[in-house]
């Protein structure tokens, strides 16, 4: 994407799209909804989150558009909404990675 096409208020929504992902336990739902979605008590015994702690950062990741939530009976059943997030962990995890091995090399070198 051009950079001019980057205008402030699409600036402020990226910028608030990673603030969400920015907290450990909101990364450790979205992990742990990789292989299909999840009960609220199914999440707490994946995550080792308290319910309230992780009803807390399931409704940003719902208002986020990160999650969707399927009700059936008395249960809430979330999952992914989509698995672009991956993506991102991925482009990032790589990008550590790369850093490791630069810290490494001049670690072995010294």
């Amino acid at each position: 994407m051009p950079r001019s096409t980057l205008g402030p208020e699409l600036l402020r929504l990226v910028a608030e799209r990673f603030k969400v992902l920015s907290e450990p336990a909101r990364l450790e739902i979205v992990n742990a909804l990789r292989d299909g979605e999840m009960t609220v008590s199914g999440l707490v015994d994946a995550t080792g989150l308290g319910q309230a702690n992780l009803s807390k950062h399931l409704q940003l990741l719902l208002a986020h558009g990160f999650v969707r939530r399927r009700k059936e009976g008395l249960f809430a059943y979330y999952s992914l909404a989509d698995r672009d997030v991956f993506k991102l962990c991925d482009l990032m995890c790589g990008r550590l990675a790369s850093e490791a091995a630069v810290r490494r090399k001049v670690v072995v070198t010294r």
